[in-house]
């Protein structure tokens, strides 16, 4: 066991923790056959994900010519219906997820996940991989609720990251609290939160992982402890 300068850390989910671009990516194709679109290959997935499963399902129906928004709002329901019911089916943590979460856990660092991906979907997805009784709380691209302009309070607004320092009770002036992303989303985030923030370039990166603006990079997810305390 290795001790770390954090009392809490905030993780981000698709493309951290989890690989699971498969089952997104089936979701994304379900909807888009169901619209009379072509289905992408599964691979080409990761590069939609980032914003959510509306930006995601956006991109890929904007990239074949788009839609009106009430046939694009028929295709986004569908699109989730069949992400629920199909969501763990071949997602699965990345290499060394779960040693290192219980070496975190055993040092007594309070663990808490920050996704754009809607809390009940994480929250069954955690679940049915076994990893939900990691965390002290799970904050959802809904969780926060809607801002004065009708949109969600996901990442990069920094409202979710703020809340997992405060629920992981390291939001006072000696918590200390890191945050671990693969995403430009996850980064300004961190930053507009004032909290230190580790780039996962295993995931999904919308940008060259080294130039994210992260204060640290990890290869894999085994290097997040020596990571963290390199930062400390």
């Amino acid at each position: 066991m290795t001790t770390i300068p954090f009392d809490a850390i905030g993780f981000d989910l698709d493309g951290t923790l989890l690989d699971t671009f498969r089952d997104l990516g089936a979701a994304v194709n379900h909807a888009l056959v169901l619209g009379g679109f072509e289905a992408v290959p599964l691979e080409t997935s990761k590069d939609l994900i980032g914003g959510g499963a509306k930006i995601m399902l956006a991109r890929a129906v904007d990239a074949q010519g788009g839609l009106p928004e009430d046939e694009f709002k028929r295709l986004y329901k569908a699109m989730l219906g069949y992400y629920e019911a199909h969501n763990a089916v071949h997602t699965v943590p990345y290499p060394g997820v779960r040693e290192v979460l219980a070496d975190l856990a055993a040092q007594g660092v309070r663990m808490a996940v920050v996704t754009n991906k809607f809390e009940a979907f994480a929250r069954n997805v955690l679940t049915q991989l076994d990893l939900i009784g990691t965390f002290d709380t799970v904050i959802g691209g809904d969780s926060m609720g809607k801002g004065a302009d009708g949109q969600f309070l996901a990442k990069p607004h920094p409202a979710p990251v703020i809340a997992a320092r405060a629920a992981t009770g390291a939001n006072g002036p000696e918590g200390r609290f890191v945050f671990i992303g693969d995403s430009t989303y996850d980064v300004r985030a961190a930053k507009a939160a004032s909290v230190p923030v580790v780039a996962a370039a295993y995931g999904y990166c919308d940008a060259p992982p080294h130039d994210l603006g992260a204060d640290a990079v990890i290869d894999s997810f085994h290097g997040l402890i020596p990571a963290l305390r390199a930062l400390g």
